[in-house]
This record gives C-alpha cells, sequence and structure tokens, in this order.
C-alpha cells in the first residue's frame, strides 16, 4: 500500500518580506544601493525591529567581526563612492529640471483656427497621455499625444487655451513645475506664395 505524505506546516509558510521605501529593494539589501544614509533613516522610522536588527550595535560588531582589515576598508570606501553617485545623480537632475522650459505654444491653423501645444512636461516626471487626457476633460475639447519632428512628444490641444492652460498647470501641478519655466509662444503660420 502506497504512504500518504502529509505536508509540513513548518515548511509552507510564507516569509514576509520588508521592502525599502527609498530605494525599493528588501531592506537587508539597501547598503548595496547608492542611498544607504537615507535608507537607513527610513527604516529607523517605519520598522524600528528591523533597524534593531540591522543596525544595532551588536549587529554591526559581529558583522564586521567577520571581515577582515582590507575587506573593511574596500567596503567602506565603495560605500563612500555609491553616496557620492547618488548625490550627483540627484544634483544632476535637479539641475535639469531648473533649465528645462515647458513651452506652451499657440499655432495658427486655418484663418482663425489655434491649436496650443504643450512640451518640456516629461523632465518633470508627468505623463503626457494622463495629462492630454485631463486637458480634454477640463477645457471640454480634443487633445492628444504626438511626436514632434525633432523626435519627442508633445500635446496638441484644440482650441486657443494656452493661457488657460498655464493657468490649469500651476494650479495642478505647482509642486513639481515651477512658474518661471512655463513658457507662452505664439507662432503664426507663414502665408503662402508672395
Amino acid at each position: 500500500m502506497a504512504e500518504v505524505l502529509q505536508p509540513n506546516p513548518a515548511e509552507s509558510q510564507a516569509k514576509h518580506v520588508v521592502y525599502c521605501g527609498v530605494c525599493t529593494l528588501p531592506a537587508e539589501y539597501c547598503e548595496f544601493g547608492g542611498t544607504a544614509k537615507k535608507c537607513e533613516e527610513w527604516l529607523k522610522d517605519n520598522h524600528p525591529d528591523m533597524y534593531q536588527q540591522l543596525y544595532s550595535e551588536e549587529a554591526l560588531s559581529s558583522n564586521l567581526s567577520n571581515l577582515s582589515v582590507s575587506v573593511r576598508e574596500r567596503a567602506a570606501k565603495d560605500a563612500a563612492k555609491k553616496e557620492a553617485k547618488a548625490a550627483l545623480a540627484e544634483a544632476r537632475d535637479a539641475e535639469r529640471k531648473a533649465a528645462s522650459k515647458v513651452l506652451i505654444k499657440r499655432v495658427e491653423r486655418n484663418k482663425r483656427k489655434h491649436v496650443s501645444v504643450i512640451t518640456g512636461l516629461e523632465v518633470y516626471g508627468l505623463e503626457n497621455k494622463k495629462i492630454a487626457k485631463e486637458l480634454g476633460k477640463k477645457f471640454a475639447t480634443g487633445s492628444s499625444v504626438t511626436k514632434s519632428a525633432a523626435g519627442t512628444e508633445e500635446i496638441t490641444v484644440q482650441g486657443d487655451v494656452s493661457d488657460d492652460v498655464k493657468d490649469w498647470l500651476l494650479e495642478v501641478y505647482g509642486k513639481e513645475i515651477p512658474e518661471a519655466n512655463i513658457e507662452l509662444i505664439e507662432d503664426k503660420k507663414k502665408k503662402g506664395g508672395s
């Protein structure tokens, strides 16, 4: 007769993994990311028990006692390099955001028909498709995302709503986009044949 094996309840238990709110890695692996100090602070605020387990004096001394002196020095250098690299990337990103402009062009189509074209929102981490949909609802008009001749995405909104778009962007996304970085441009079509 065949013997039926019963599953062991201790084997099938799921493990709960705490993911870092800063680098999105499991908390045990935050040291391998570039934001180790920020991750440590986040863990201390949100999961004090896990913080004690990973960063208490006993845990650190037991981990360091297993390493040789040269490996400790190398680990310290690597951690410093990663933090410097992450800080440089943050500074570069902030500089890029400060230098970039959101352009709102009023383009004349035929006679008295106009469209408003918005470019430069992706630098601020905003989704063009989502904003195009919101603008279409807000102004009760057609709006779409298209590729420009330069290869970048732009939002085209039917109608002369460029001033209203600027006000709406400042109202809704004023925290992400400073007012000085929004620029209105009027673009007229050239008359054909002279």
